[in-house]
């Protein structure tokens, strides 16, 4: 492209972009930009609202899970210390057979 190809499409885009300015800062466009604004706003209250019911069912199934381990593990303690009062009853019965 020749010296005087490029600067008439740098001039053409200025006059382009110029012209864009113009008619984006227009009060037409200011009309335009709020209500899009505004409904940007709306839609993001929406999904907060979304976001936060799942919050609180997240919130529930956690504290579900955490009682449901704490249950286990209190089950398991018990069943080691039954294990261990049968052990030590076992080997006493063995103990007092031998004598």
């Amino acid at each position: 492209m020749s010296f005087g190809g490029k600067t008439a499409l740098f001039i053409g885009g200025v006059l382009f972009g110029s012209a864009g300015l113009k008619i984006l800062s227009g009060r037409d466009a200011r009309k335009v930009y709020t209500h899009a604004t505004a409904a940007t706003l709306r839609c993001k209250d929406e999904v907060m609202k979304h976001v936060e019911l799942v919050q609180e069912g997240c919130s529930d199934i956690l504290a579900d899970a955490k009682q449901i381990n704490e249950d286990r593990r209190r089950l398991e303690e018990a069943e080691f210390i039954e294990d261990s009062a049968a052990a030590k009853k076992n080997e006493s019965d063995e103990d007092s057979e031998q004598k």
